[in-house]
């Protein structure tokens, strides 16, 4: 049994491959679609990719930096301060060595942040479940209906990948790169605090049970090696030394918690300035009542109810999973991340038509189906994933050249 203190810190490229060349293959089927699809109406599968919707206000900030807004006649205020600058930056970045420009760096960014993202998912679930379970859960997580998001500028895939690798740092008991790449996370998307969340709930159920244990930290890190087959995650972050522990928790928050306060110093409006300007796009938390209510709504004409039905199975169905997850025992912070995201994507209270796509980045919630699918025999896998695979492309292809992600 190889021990952890000597295993690499990723998986090797050669036990990744499969996933990643059927996730590969995955979206390379939904850019075709899309393609042409697009052909079909007279538009640019190109255009859609990389121009429109958030992806326009990411290549403001890259271009003009922060304090770009648009009033609209109601009286909001759409500032761009709303939108978190690692993405940005990145394409500032990329622009600045290539010839492309800030919008077709975003896309590059996307698509290698996308590869990025399932290579961390497979890593996630492999050190968890298993190779196969792994393979299953990188499938399932690009078949998703709008996975075309992941190959859009957009940041969803960028944030998943560091969120996969943190939360993988964090089973693994690197606890500095952990941090990290939580901060960066933080500096992606609001949603960051999940990984701040997960690292801390990692850090601190690890360093109860060495109290309870009685064990000395020590300086060399994790010495235990995860069990063989079934449920190999335990977590192997305990009997770590307390200072990296302790500089991985302080590093995680750095990300989102600088980026608000940097909004309200500002907008001279303090450390709630960050809530102001989401409330000038008329977004918010409110446990979940605005959502609701949107909902029930649905149910007060017909054809409508039929979407009202859909929308309370989807929401029956993440919250069935998420219990699932709870009762097979997946690891403490795949559970507090899957938790967070879910509970802050369906509780925001605007953009409903986007919340299928605040919640791609709650892959744990995956790991059931990806079970499942695992211990199925290989053709009726195969079958299952490739025939959702082509429903996926083509609803993508439909949704992006229709309302598509606001």
């Amino acid at each position: 049994m190889t021990d952890l203190a000597t295993r690499p810190a990723a998986p090797l490229w050669r036990r990744a491959a499969p996933a990643l060349l059927g996730y590969a293959c995955v979206r390379a089927l939904g850019l075709v679609a899309l393609t042409l699809w697009s052909a079909a109406r007279d538009r640019s599968a190109l255009t859609l990719l990389s121009a429109r919707w958030d992806s326009l206000w990411y290549t403001r900030v890259a271009e003009l930096g922060y304090g770009y807004e648009v009033r609209l006649p109601n009286g909001d205020v759409h500032s761009n301060l709303a939108f978190f600058p690692l993405l940005p930056w990145l394409e500032r970045a990329v622009s600045a060595v290539t010839p492309l420009s800030y919008a077709h760096a975003g896309l590059a960014v996307g698509m290698l942040a996308s590869l990025a993202a399932a290579w961390g998912v497979f890593a996630v679930v492999d050190h968890v479940y298993g190779r196969r379970a792994g393979v299953c859960a990188v499938l399932l997580w690009a078949v998703l209906p709008v996975g075309v998001v992941q190959s859009m500028a957009y940041t969803e895939a960028l944030f998943t990948a560091l969120a996969a690798w943190s939360l993988h740092a964090v089973l693994t008991g690197r606890w500095v790169i952990a941090g990290t790449l939580a901060a960066l996370a933080g500096l992606t998307r609001p949603v960051g605090l999940a990984v701040v969340a997960a690292v801390w709930a990692a850090a601190i159920a690890s360093s109860v049970r060495d109290r309870r244990s009685g064990a000395t930290p020590t300086a060399e890190g994790p010495t235990r090696a995860p069990s063989s087959g079934g449920n190999r995650s335990a977590d192997a972050s305990g009997g770590t030394s307390l200072w990296p522990r302790a500089l991985g928790m302080l590093l995680a928050p750095l990300g989102v918690g600088g980026y608000v306060l940097w909004v309200g110093r500002h907008t001279g409006k303090g450390p709630l300035g960050y809530l102001d300007v989401q409330a000038g796009w008329r977004n918010g938390f409110d446990g979940g009542w605005a959502f609701a209510r949107f909902v029930a709504d649905k149910f007060t004409s017909f054809p409508s109810a039929l979407a009202g039905v859909g929308l309370t199975i989807g929401v029956a169905l993440i919250i069935w999973l998420y219990v699932v997850c709870v009762r097979q025992g997946q690891p403490l912070p795949l559970l507090v991340y899957a938790g967070v995201v879910t509970a802050l994507a369906l509780c925001a209270s605007s953009y409903f038509g986007s919340k299928p796509r605040l919640l791609m980045p709650a892959f744990p919630l995956l790991l059931p189906l990806a079970r499942t699918l695992a211990r199925a025999r290989t053709p009726t896998s195969a079958t299952v994933l490739g025939g959702v695979a082509v429903a996926s492309a083509v609803y993508g292809a439909f949704w992006l050249n229709g309302s598509g992600p606001p």
